[in-house]
Parts: structure tokens; C-alpha cells; sequence
């Protein structure tokens, strides 16, 4: 019986000494912050089964608005950020939360609104004179309000449009604080205007009355791109890990699988990685 329990003992302790080994406890998986387009329009759901195919790491995503999501990478709660809003990402590496920015893909925002269009912007090719036209007409706009890219893109247009929305702003625009899906909900309930990301709207599936109105002004371009956190900074950061998951995005193969996501035939994001500007 000694014996017994002496064998049981020792074979707790070698079972405890293997798992105390560098690397063998570290589960293998990390931490994304992501934006909520990149969720919301399925693009995770049919990429990280592959890439777990081929590295065995899970990948966790924590799907957020851009800015939320590049202040849990500087909180070192995450070990990859996956953003689109290039000017936020620049910052965050000029604060040494970031190690380097790379290019992924890219596609477009689009202006959706009710098939009646009251405010008569159907077709416009000039996304400025859209949006002045919505504001002039006083026809309801739902902002994400999230500081998200798709946020940041939208305070940029104004901008460009000669528009202080801050300033000029009235009871027609609603600034909603939510991701891109709710927004979209809250537009079709609303009969309002709402700028969003193409893919969220492909893959969106409570369209009602929402149509297309404005798309294809150059301004609308929509890139992405993503940022190992820093392990100088944070050191819970899984560096070997989340080097794994960046390289494969912008690998062949990783491009390759970005580009054959499709709902309905149409592909949602274009695989950019070799564009170091963008």
C-alpha cells in the first residue's frame, strides 16, 4: 500500500513538474480586438477555423468599435489588434503600444437608407453632397457614436463636407454609441440614413426597406489593418502566437482565404497585404 501510494505521489509531482515547463501550460490561443465589422460580417466565423486547421491556435475575438479596441490592446488585454481607421492605428504605434502596422484588405463604406429616400440622395456619386443634402433636408441619420472606424470615417466626411456636425447637428442626427448591426436595425425601425462598411451590409440580414443610395466615391475607401501589441509594454502579450496569426494574414494563403469569403456570390473583403501605403 506504501509503495502504492509513494508511485501515486511521484507520478503527481512529474505530472505537476511537465506541466510547470515553459510553453506547456500556455494555452495555445490569443486575444484579438477586432472591430465589429470584421464580426458582424461573418468574416471570423469562416477564417479562424482555417487558421486553426493550419497552426492549431484558437483565436478569441473580442469584436469592438476601432477606438475600443485599440484601448484594450493599450491595456495589454489583448496580443493583436484588427482595426480599420489607419490615423487611430498610427497613434497607437507613435505610443509604443503597437510593434508594426500592416496592411490586410480592403472594400468601402456605402450610404443606406429607406427605399423612398426623402432626402433625395439616391444615386449621387459626390458623398459631400450627400451628406449636406441629408442635413439640409433634416432627414434622420443614425451615427454609431462608438468612436469606431466606421464612426471615424463618417466625422471625416463631414468634415470634408465643410459640415462641423458637432456644431450643425439637430434632432435628425442620432448619435447611438452601438456597433454596426444595431445601427442598421435602428435605421431600417426608423426609416433613417446610416453610413456603413459593405460587408456588415452584404452579410446583413434585416435589411427591411433599406436600400443602397450612395456608393463608389473614392472617399469611401475602407482599409484595414493589424498591430502585434507590444510585449515590451506588456509582457502577458503571446508574442511568438500573435506574430503566427499577422503572418498568415498577409500571407499568400492567408490572402487567398480572405478573398474566397463570399455571402451570395460576392466577395466581401480584397486582400491588400503587398500595398505597404495602404
Amino acid at each position: 500500500m506504501l509503495n502504492r501510494r509513494y508511485l501515486m505521489a511521484a507520478a503527481a509531482l512529474a505530472g505537476l513538474a511537465i506541466a510547470a515547463q515553459p510553453g506547456f501550460a500556455q494555452e495555445k490561443s490569443i486575444v484579438v480586438a477586432s472591430t465589429t465589422s470584421t464580426q458582424d460580417s461573418g468574416l471570423f466565423e469562416y477564417l479562424l477555423p482555417l487558421f486553426k486547421a493550419k497552426t492549431g491556435i484558437t483565436v478569441k475575438v473580442v469584436a469592438q468599435g476601432t477606438g475600443k479596441a485599440l484601448d484594450t490592446g493599450a491595456r495589454c488585454d489583448a496580443d493583436v489588434v484588427f482595426v480599420h481607421a489607419k490615423a487611430q492605428e498610427e497613434k497607437f504605434l507613435a505610443a509604443g503600444h503597437g510593434v508594426k502596422r500592416f496592411p490586410v484588405m480592403y472594400n468601402d463604406f456605402v450610404i443606406v437608407g429607406p427605399k423612398s429616400d426623402p432626402a433625395g440622395i439616391k444615386g449621387m456619386k459626390d458623398v459631400g453632397k450627400a451628406m449636406t443634402t441629408i442635413m439640409d433636408k433634416k432627414a434622420d441619420f443614425l451615427s454609431r457614436g462608438d468612436r469606431s472606424g466606421t464612426n471615424s470615417a463618417e466625422l471625416r466626411l463631414w468634415k470634408a463636407s465643410g459640415i462641423d456636425i458637432d456644431k450643425q447637428k439637430g434632432p435628425w442626427y442620432k448619435a447611438l454609441g452601438q456597433g454596426m448591426g444595431a445601427t442598421l436595425n435602428t435605421a431600417a425601425a426608423s426609416n433613417g440614413y446610416t453610413l456603413t462598411d459593405r460587408a456588415t451590409w452584404i452579410h446583413f440580414k434585416n435589411k427591411q426597406n433599406l436600400v443602397i443610395e450612395v456608393e463608389g466615391d473614392k472617399r469611401l475607401f475602407n482599409q484595414y489593418g493589424v498591430m502585434l501589441v507590444n510585449p515590451a509594454k506588456c509582457p502577458s502579450v503571446k508574442k511568438d502566437l500573435g506574430q503566427a496569426f499577422i503572418d498568415y494574414l498577409i500571407s499568400p494563403a492567408g490572402q487567398k482565404d480572405i478573398a474566397g469569403y463570399k455571402v451570395n456570390g460576392q466577395e466581401l473583403f480584397f486582400p491588400n497585404a503587398n500595398d505597404h501605403n495602404a
